[in-house]
C-alpha cells in the first residue's frame, strides 16, 4: 500500500506534465488570462518597422529563392555557430566544407541539447512560422523537415520578398558602409516592392586611426565613392558629408555605430591634423595614442551632420570583439568569438551628447548596451537630454545581441519602466541576418504582453484594457512609425 501511494500521484503527476504542455501554443509564453487578451487582441497584428537589421538588400533586389534551410537558416548565424561549438561540434560541420544537408542535419541533432537558451525557443517559433512544423526538430526526424521545408521554399512566398510581406514588414533598416553605391535599394525603389528597404549609415571604419594600411585602403575607397581626395581631416570630413547626403538623397533617416564606448576628448584639433596627415603617409607612429581623441572628433563632426538632416543616431555600444585571434584569421569578423565587454559607459556619454546639446545638434538618439549591468545608466542617461516636440527623443534601445532573450528584454523593459516611460519605447528590431528572425517580434510581443498582463493580475495596474492595449500596440509598431521619418 506505501509503494502505490507513492506511486500513483507520480504517473498522475507526470501524465499532467505531458497532457498540459502548452509549448509553442497558441498561447505561449502567455501566462494569465489578461495577457492572452492583450496579446490577441492588441499585439498580435500590429504591423512591424525592422529598422535595425543585417538583411542583405542585394538579397531583397535579386528576390532569388533560398537553396535550402541551412542557406536561410544557418548561414552567418553566429548564435547557432556558438552553440554547436559549445557541444564540441568539428567547425567542418559549422563553417566548414560539409554539405548543407550535413550542416542541417548537425544543427538538428543538437537543437535539444539547447533548451533554457533562446535558441530552442527561436528555432522551433521559426519552423512554425512560416513553415508550419510544429514538431520538435531533433535528430531523428531532421531529414524530414529539411526535405519538407526545402519544397516550401521553392514557392514565392518564401522568396525573401515574400518572406517580408509575410511577416508584415513595413520597413526594413539595412546596415550600409559610407562608400557603398546603394545600387541594390535603388533598385528595390524602382521596383515598387512595398517594403521600404532604407539603408542606414555605418561609418565606424571612417574613425580607426590605429588601423594601419586597412584604414588607408578605406579611406582611399571613401575617396573614391565621394569625388573627394581627403589628404586632410577637412577633406576627411568633406567626404562624409557628401556620403551622407547621398545616403539621404537615396531615403537613409538612420545612421548606426557599434562602438565598445563612446570616444569622448578635448585634444586641440592641431594635433590631430598633424597626426592624420601623418597616417595618411604611412607614418602610424602616434596612431594608436590619439586614436580615441580622432574619433571622438569625427563621430561628434557626423553628429552634427545627422542633427542636420533630421536622422535618427544609434549607438550600439559594449562588444567586446574578435577575441579568439586563431578563429578571426581562419573564419573572419562576425563569426561568433565576440562577447560582453566590462567598458566605463556613462562618463563619456554624457561629456559627449552634452556637447552636443550645447551646439543645439543633438538628434533624436538610440541607445543600446551590451552588458546587463549598464541598464539602469543607459535607461537614466536617456532622461538628461529630452526635448519639447519630441516624444522620447532619446530613447533606451531594445535588448540586444546577448540580451535579446526573455530575461534580458525584460530586464530592459523594467529598467525603461522604473527610470524612464517605457509608453514612449519605440520597441523590438531583429538585428539579424536572417529573413526567419522575425519570430522576435513576436517573442517580444508576448513577453510584452505577459508582463503587462502580470501587473493587472496583481493589481499592480488597473484593469484598463483599451488604454493598456493601445500602450502595448505604441510599443510594437505606433512608436516606432512616429519616430522614424520615412
Amino acid at each position: 500500500m506505501k509503494e502505490e501511494a507513492t506511486e500513483a500521484p507520480t504517473a498522475a503527476k507526470q501524465t499532467y506534465r505531458r497532457t498540459g504542455n502548452s509549448f509553442m501554443g497558441e498561447d505561449f509564453l502567455l501566462q494569465t488570462e489578461t495577457a492572452k487578451e492583450l496579446y490577441h487582441a492588441y499585439a498580435k497584428d500590429m504591423p512591424i518597422i525592422d529598422y535595425h537589421c543585417h538583411l542583405s538588400p542585394q538579397a531583397i533586389a535579386e528576390n532569388k529563392p533560398f537553396a535550402n534551410m541551412t542557406d536561410i537558416w544557418l548561414t552567418g548565424d553566429h548564435y547557432k555557430w556558438r552553440a554547436l561549438r559549445t557541444l564540441g561540434i568539428e567547425e567542418k560541420y559549422i563553417t566548414g566544407e560539409a554539405t548543407d544537408e550535413e550542416k542541417f542535419m548537425t544543427w538538428a541533432a543538437a537543437l535539444p541539447h539547447t533548451m533554457r537558451n533562446p535558441l530552442y525557443h527561436w528555432a522551433h517559433m521559426e519552423l512554425k512560422n512560416p513553415f508550419g512544423v510544429t514538431e520538435l526538430l531533433n535528430g531523428e526526424n531532421g531529414k524530414a523537415i529539411y526535405d519538407r521545408c526545402n519544397e516550401l521554399l521553392q514557392q514565392p512566398a518564401f522568396t525573401p520578398r515574400g518572406l517580408l510581406e509575410h511577416f508584415k514588414v513595413e520597413m526594413v533598416g539595412t546596415t550600409d558602409d559610407p562608400v557603398d553605391n546603394l545600387q541594390y535599394h535603388q533598385q528595390i525603389a524602382a521596383s515598387g516592392f512595398k517594403v521600404k528597404v532604407l539603408p542606414s549609415f555605418r561609418p565606424d571604419k571612417a574613425l580607426n586611426l590605429a588601423g594601419g594600411e586597412a584604414f588607408r585602403t578605406y579611406l582611399r575607397r571613401l575617396s573614391e565613392a565621394s569625388g573627394v581626395k581627403i589628404n586632410s581631416i577637412g577633406t576627411l570630413l568633406e567626404a562624409l558629408q557628401q556620403r551622407v547626403n547621398f545616403f539621404h538623397a537615396n531615403g537613409c533617416r538612420v545612421s548606426d555605430h557599434g562602438l565598445a564606448y563612446i570616444p569622448f576628448s578635448k585634444t586641440q584639433i592641431g594635433k590631430l591634423v598633424e597626426v592624420f596627415a601623418d597616417v595618411v603617409e604611412g607614418d602610424d607612429t602616434e596612431a594608436a595614442i590619439y586614436e580615441q581623441e580622432f574619433a571622438a572628433m569625427v563621430l561628434h563632426a557626423l553628429c552634427k551632420m545627422y542633427y542636420q538632416k533630421g536622422w535618427v543616431q544609434q549607438f550600439h555600444l559594449g562588444a567586446l570583439r574578435n577575441n579568439n585571434t586563431r578563429m578571426l584569421q581562419a573564419n573572419g569578423p562576425d563569426t561568433g568569438y565576440d562577447s560582453i565587454g566590462d567598458f566605463p559607459q556613462a562618463a563619456n556619454m554624457a561629456a559627449f551628447f552634452n556637447g552636443l546639446e550645447e551646439e543645439s545638434h543633438l538628434a533624436k538618439t538610440i541607445l543600446y548596451n551590451l552588458n546587463p549591468a549598464d541598464n539602469a545608466a543607459f535607461a537614466a542617461m536617456t532622461g538628461n537630454f529630452q526635448s519639447a516636440g519630441i516624444k522620447g527623443k532619446i530613447q533606451f534601445g531594445s535588448a540586444w545581441w546577448f540580451m535579446d532573450q526573455l530575461d534580458g528584454m525584460k530586464d530592459q523593459m523594467n529598467a525603461l519602466s522604473n527610470i524612464g516611460l517605457i509608453s514612449c519605447f519605440v520597441g523590438m528590431l531583429t538585428d539579424s541576418r536572417s529573413f526567419l528572425s522575425y519570430s522576435r517580434h513576436e517573442y517580444f510581443r508576448r513577453l510584452l504582453c505577459n508582463m503587462f498582463g502580470d501587473d493587472i493580475e496583481q493589481g499592480l495596474l488597473p484593469a484598463d484594457i483599451p488604454w493598456i492595449g493601445k500602450m502595448i500596440q505604441d510599443i510594437c509598431y505606433n512608436n516606432a512609425r512616429d519616430y522614424f521619418t520615412y
